[in-house]
């Protein structure tokens, strides 16, 4: 399961109420649900996305900087990464000593080399960066990847997968897409209540993989008129015969700035939800184009985002069964009134209705949602 906290969910500048873009995404084992440390204290996550500010959002969530994983950056504009610096400097004064990956385009390397030269910029743990541009072209050298995938490692048969593809902006931008595979060994329960084994420890060492012999004494003694389970001698459990393999991967798609949302038709298949921005509406759109279309003196620049609509359109064709909207212009209020003559977040919530029967929300800063199957919109703030 991935447990997302959106950290910023404005577009270009910050808002009072809005902070720029950042996403934090916890790797959830929930295989481990039994084991406190490992199930809640040590979640990885993973950070998409590094706006100015982040690490001040961070600090009224229970994220914590040592369990971050990797930080992903879809692309060089300020509002999506001029928060890194300060991020990674803030994780050395914290003691950090364990390796982070980033994965972010070359130019970003650029910047904290820049920096690293002008402000001493230090670093207490290894970085292990990777440029988007050398994976898409096959070209960048590292045990982590495989098949053009970055494989980061969890651990107990837990596993995330992050590729890459492009998508159409003013700079080269990226979305992510997220694979995150857990193996486990389910334990066939009904099995072992017909055979007479009862819940307990026996259980867990099953589970684990470990056989087990049983005296006659452990084990379960129903009514003897019932006709049920009787034993006599020890009883040897193979955990071969009671436990059963299973893998489970859940794919989720986070897109970076872009104005063609078709591009991402191939990498939302199979995909539970699609993150993406919808800067503004379709009305707002067609007034950029027509001004962009009558420019003579190159002054007026094409910001080259997609609209709610567009969005919706896609996610309709494509049958996407989830979809959360994020990166919203600061001319949209955050309150939510159709009768308000003022653009607020029902102007976008309406355009998308008009096009998209599936499930969506419009992000705000701290929301949370879990992703699954399916997608619930968390409702207390438990990062």
């Amino acid at each position: 399961m991935f447990r997302l906290t959106f950290l910023g969910t404005s577009a270009g500048i910050p808002t009072k109420q809005r902070n720029v873009t950042a996403l934090a995404i916890e790797c959830v084992n929930t295989h481990l649900s039994g084991d406190k440390k490992n199930s809640k204290l040590a979640r990885p996550w993973v950070l998409v996305d590094c706006g100015e500010g982040t690490q001040h959002q961070l600090l009224r969530t229970k994220l914590s900087g040592h369990q971050l994983a990797a930080i992903c950056i879809t692309h060089v504009h300020g509002d999506h990464c001029y928060g890194l610096p300060g991020l990674l400097a803030s994780l050395a004064m914290s003691g950090r000593q364990s390796k982070l990956v980033i994965i972010a385009p070359k130019a970003i390397a650029a910047l904290l080399d820049t920096l690293s030269l002008t402000t001493e910029l230090y670093f207490s743990y290894p970085i292990e960066f990777i440029a988007i541009e050398e994976v898409l072209a096959g070209t960048h050298q590292s045990e982590l990847i495989q098949d053009g995938k970055v494989i980061v490692d969890f651990g107990r048969g837990h596993q995330l997968s992050v590729s890459m593809t492009a998508l159409s902006h003013r700079v080269a931008s990226h979305a992510f897409i997220l694979e995150q595979s857990l193996s486990f060994n389910k334990l066939n329960t009904d099995k072992l209540r017909a055979e007479g084994v009862a819940a307990g420890k026996t259980w867990g060492l099953l589970q684990s993989g470990q056989d087990v012999v049983l005296e006659a004494s452990e084990l379960a003694k129903p009514n003897e008129d019932s006709g049920g389970f009787k034993q006599e001698s020890p009883q040897h459990l193979k955990s071969a015969d009671y436990v059963d393999a299973v893998s489970v991967t859940t794919k989720m798609v986070v897109a970076g700035d872009n104005d063609s949302p078709e591009l991402l038709r191939m990498a939302v298949e199979g995909a539970s939800v699609l993150v993406h921005e919808a800067t503004y509406t379709d009305a707002v759109l067609q007034k950029i184009d027509a001004r962009v279309e009558d420019n003579t003196d190159g002054l007026v620049i094409d910001p080259m985002h997609s609209s709610a609509g567009q969005v919706a359109r896609f996610a309709e064709q494509v049958s996407l069964p989830n979809l959360i909207l994020t990166h919203f212009s600061a001319r949209y209020q955050l309150y939510d009134d159709e009768k308000s003559k003022s653009p607020n977040m029902a102007n976008i919530r309406l355009e998308v209705e008009q096009y998209y029967q599936g499930n969506c929300w419009l992000a705000e800063d701290f929301a949370q949602f879990e992703v699954g199957d399916e997608v619930t919109r968390v409702v207390n703030n438990d990062a």
